[in-house]
């Protein structure tokens, strides 16, 4: 079996389910104590540091044999739930795709990385630094990579999320904001003396509706399309014969390069405004929760350009009679298409925080389907074939 599916079996089998998401749920450190002795094994130096108590990164390190470029290796080793899983833990393959919790999002680029790792430290790195990064609580703060950029810098990162082999140089971001309506409380046959925030925010769901169709239909983002909001959780009243007298909405908007957190609260404090100018009596507000913001690199810039030279590079192998991985590629869903041939993701990854930092980066990982669905699943031959091009970046780019 490949080293690389070997480790990926491995990842799979263990429960990691990010304990934010999850309350109770068994968290990172059994993965990261997995990780950290599958790098040691393979002759790196290794580090671990807690972004929070039990939940540790885990940072392994090849230094080459003379001054050159670092380049960083990142992923996530927390997953979402697995409520509606029949055997989320035990990985299956077959017809070419490897199943189980996280197999896509994001174990397979996990396994490839390290692989890669692997490859680089039995031959020796000529010059520079390879930086692997498995870290925490992606799918809720990312508290692992704000904690990582602390201490940690690069030339250059790769975030291995699933992207079906693509290059990503871009994603969106996100804002979370709680919207509340107050009413009065009175007896149900009393509607004088009631005022109904459920129906009150009744306005201002249509409010929304009518903002996400704005911004829907405003033109595009060449690479990751349009802004857009939904609503997401609602709760409110106290029982049946009663006038609730508070209503509360959570609501998220997916946001574009370039637009901040005071754009999202100025579209929501101007919606408010306009349904209280339209009625003296309805009372609302609303506060920001969390954000994250959208990410970009340069099409131009020399990162991509090498990532694309290395995949090139590994591609023209790959088709090479009696090659492994000659026609093995299923067709996967494709993103959308941007100048170079590059693509931008739409969900929102740890790539932003080490961006943030000052370390350019793209994304690059394998395909597959079914991300915090109840049946997810990443191609086998994807993760070989992204822990090849990850091994020829890394020498080009710590050599060049």
């Amino acid at each position: 079996m490949d080293p690389a599916i070997r480790l990926l079996r491995e990842l799979v089998a263990i429960d990691s389910v990010n304990p934010s998401l999850v309350p109770g749920a068994a968290g990172e450190r059994a993965i990261a104590e997995t990780i950290a002795t599958e790098l040691r094994r393979i002759g790196l130096d290794v580090e671990t540091q807690d972004a929070a108590p039990g939940r540790p990164n885990v940072i392994g390190v090849i230094d080459g044999r003379k001054r050159g470029r670092s380049i960083m290796f990142c992923g996530h080793v927390d997953t979402v739930g697995v409520e509606g899983m029949s055997s989320p833990f035990e990985p299956v393959e077959r017809g070419g795709r490897l199943y189980g919790r996280g197999a896509q999002d994001m174990k397979g680029g996990v396994a490839a990385m390290i692989d890669a790792a692997r490859a680089i430290a039995a031959d020796g790195l000529d010059a520079g630094r390879l930086i692997i990064a498995a870290v925490v609580d992606e799918e809720y703060a990312s508290i692992g990579a704000d904690a990582l950029v602390t201490r940690w810098r690069a030339d250059a990162a790769v975030v291995t999320e699933p992207t079906d082999l693509e290059i990503a140089i871009g994603h969106k971001g996100f804002a979370w904001a709680e919207l509340r309506t107050r009413g009065r409380a009175a007896h149900g046959s009393r509607p004088r003396d009631g005022r109904d925030a459920i129906l009150r925010m009744g306005r201002v769901l249509h409010a929304l509706e009518e903002l996400d169709r704005q911004l829907q239909t405003a033109p595009p983002h060449p690479l990751l399309g349009t802004a857009s909001l939904h609503a997401s959780t609602i709760t409110g009243g106290r029982e049946l014969s009663c006038y609730p007298d508070a209503c509360t909405l959570k609501i998220e908007r997916r946001t574009l390069p370039g637009e901040s957190d005071d754009r999202v609260s100025d579209e929501l404090a101007r919606l408010l405004d306009e349904l209280r100018s339209a009625d003296p009596e309805f009372e609302a507000d609303f506060a920001a929760i969390f954000s994250r913001p959208a990410y970009e690199v340069a099409a131009d810039h020399e990162l991509p350009q090498a990532l694309s030279a290395a995949r090139a590079a590994n591609a023209a192998i790959s088709k090479a009679p009696g090659s492994r991985a000659a026609g093995s590629k299923a067709p996967g869903p494709q993103p959308r298409l941007a100048a170079g041939n590059f693509v931008g993701m739409s969900f929102w990854t740890d790539a932003a925080v080490l961006g943030s930092a000052g370390i350019p980066s793209v994304l690059f990982g394998p395909g597959g389907a079914g991300l915090h669905s109840t049946e997810e699943y990443v191609n086998v031959e994807d993760v070989v074939r992204c822990r090849d091009v990850l091994a020829t970046l890394a020498r080009a780019w710590t050599a060049a």
